[in-house]
């Protein structure tokens, strides 16, 4: 018998709830952040990759909080509710399901970096490291 890890039960706990959102709207992409950052506006950069990708590269300024950390609540951002938010992770998928959870902890304002770090090196910043 096959056993499901707690990550995946908790995230089953509020997937159902959380596919309501169209995961276009919860998602920019890196060009978009970058202008965004250029423009001075203010972004909240959450990483939720594990210690061993940051070690690789990062985004300067990003706040590492591990995706199952965020899920169990072991570690909390210090974003504020009302403060934009970009979620970030290796190519767009985990930070997509933890902007969801996010949102459905009353962030208003919070996106997937879509691609996520690898699009970033791609089509931002080509020395950041890839793996």
């Amino acid at each position: 018998m096959a056993v499901r890890g707690a990550g995946a039960a908790l995230r089953g706990s509020w997937r159902a709830s959380a596919s309501a959102y169209n995961p276009a709207m919860l998602e920019i992409t890196p060009e978009a952040v970058k202008a965004k950052l250029d423009a001075g506006e203010k972004l909240h950069l959450i990483d939720v990759r594990e210690d061993q990708e940051l070690a690789i590269c990062s985004l300067p300024g990003a706040e590492h909080i591990p995706m199952m950390s965020l899920f169990l609540g072991l570690k909390k951002t210090a974003a504020a509710q009302d403060t934009p938010v970009v979620v970030i992770c290796h190519h767009g998928i985990r930070s997509l399901e933890a902007t969801q959870f996010l949102k459905m902890q009353g962030f208003e304002d919070v996106k997937s970096m879509s691609g996520g770090v690898d699009e970033w090196a791609r089509k931002v910043d080509p020395t950041l490291p890839r793996y």
